[in-house]
């Protein structure tokens, strides 16, 4: 098997398991809306959400808006904060959580480590360590039942290079239900990992079969003497047998693709390894709960002539916040990165990446649905925790401004549903699990 098949299928599993901004301005003056809920947006009147997006995507905005678009505005500022059972962990364990060296973790039990509405984003200067930990917390069920369709992108044209399959994951500490307080919030005792997540390929018949198991551990949220990343194994058909793969190197860029393992929704990395800012707080709109239902429900959904675009589908206002890392190794790719998260439910709206020269390189952006809408009855509540209020990102999309190449990777049916037992849950995270019945 290829390394640019293996890094690209990394790049699934990992998948699986904020008023205007302007790249340069830390805070932004409040504007009035003339839009309206209901109110359709087509190609002719975009202008009327130019004051409501970041200046990075407006001034890229033909990759994204177009003849023919139905821009529906939703809700302003509806209620997808968490479910009850994570606020009231947040409450319980507050001040609790501590901020050490490298912008490190300490003292976190469950919940949300800082409580987003103290936190002090102009005064403290751990306000950006601290919101990231909170996004990097946020609340995203416990599970990560899947399919993905992973699909490459050049210019408008859809190459023939793709992934499909399915996939699951799961948090293995810091739960808040009730069943796992004997264990400080671990699923098994005495557990080192915070989590597990891998995918089975089923499309392209040259890599179908491939399986991969990749662990986080707890060691991961300490300063980078004493920090671990991550293990990821795969098992390859062509070769009956498991690999282990390094992902030390989680900022490299994947072969064949715009994404680093690290963007998955805006920030998929490791804390301690950069520094952290905070820009600002805004209103911001961008999509919300989808309407649309791409992979595994739809495969001919329009994105838009790049293929690239969520203007079909409807956007809300919300209430944001800006921050910004900046890589603490050299050899980053990235000079920085403005990350935009919805102070509500912690979820990404918008990223934007910037190269080595301060350039602006890459804008990743995502699509969500509510579990508690009634048509998502793949997400079901489980032992203590039924009603799960989970705002989920089902696709993640990365443009290269600077070559018009990009990615999408669409898992509309995704699920923080947990395990239904710890048998089921201890089958998967088996590593031997790989390779046994073949």
């Amino acid at each position: 098997m290829k390394t640019s098949q293996l890094t690209a299928l990394l790049l699934a599993t990992l998948a699986l398991g904020l008023a205007t901004a302007a790249a340069s301005q830390e805070d932004v003056g409040p504007h009035t809306p003339t839009f309206h809920e209901g109110d359709t947006i087509g190609l002719h009147d975009v202008n009327k959400l130019k004051n409501f997006l970041p200046e990075e995507f407006w001034s890229n905005r033909d990759f994204f808006f177009y003849e023919g678009m139905h821009l529906e505005i939703g809700p302003f500022y509806k209620d997808y904060s968490p479910a009850k059972i994570y606020q009231e962990a947040t409450t319980k364990y507050a001040g609790q959580a501590k901020i050490g060296p490298e912008a490190s973790l300490s003292g976190h039990r469950a919940g949300q480590p800082f409580p987003i509405d103290k936190i002090d984003c102009k005064g403290d200067p751990q306000a950006g360590a601290k919101i990231a930990w909170d996004f990097v917390k946020r609340w995203d069920g416990f599970g990560g039942a899947a399919s993905f369709y992973y699909s490459y992108w050049d210019r408008g044209e859809e190459l023939p290079l793709y992934y499909e399959g399915n996939s699951n994951g799961a948090a293995l500490s810091y739960r808040p239900e009730p069943q796992f307080d004997q264990t400080e919030g671990d699923v098994f005792r005495g557990e080192k990992r915070l989590g597990a997540s891998g995918p089975t390929v089923e499309a392209p018949f040259d890599a179908r079969g491939i399986m991969l198991l990749t662990y986080r551990y707890k060691a991961s949220q300490n300063p980078k003497a004493t920090t671990k990343n991550d293990d990821t194994w795969v098992y390859v058909p062509t070769l009956r047998r498991v690999r282990r793969i390094s992902s030390a190197q989680r900022t490299d860029a994947v072969s064949g693709t715009d994404f680093t393992f690290d963007d998955l929704f805006s920030f998929n990395g490791i804390v301690p390894q950069y520094e952290w800012k905070c820009l600002g707080e805004m209103d911001m709109i961008g999509p919300g709960d989808t309407k649309v239902r791409g992979y595994p429900y739809a495969r001919d959904h329009n994105f838009g002539p790049y293929g690239l675009s969520y203007a079909d589908d409807v956007w809300e206002m919300r209430h944001a916040v800006k921050i910004r890392f900046i890589p603490r190794l050299a050899s980053h790719p990235y000079k920085y990165k403005d990350i935009y998260i919805d102070m509500n439910s912690m979820e990404p709206m918008y990223s934007f990446a910037y190269d080595r020269k301060g350039e602006l390189w890459k804008i990743i952006w995502h699509a969500k649905r509510w579990s508690d809408d009634p048509d998502y009855t793949e997400y079901k509540g489980w032992k203590g925790v039924p009603d799960p209020r989970d705002l989920t990102v089902v696709s993640d999309t990365i443009v290269n401004v600077q070559t018009g190449t990009g990615n999408r990777i669409e898992f509309y049916d995704r699920s923080g549903t947990a395990f239904k037992s710890k048998g089921k849950l201890r089958r998967f995270i088996d590593v031997g699990r790989l390779t046994r019945g073949r």
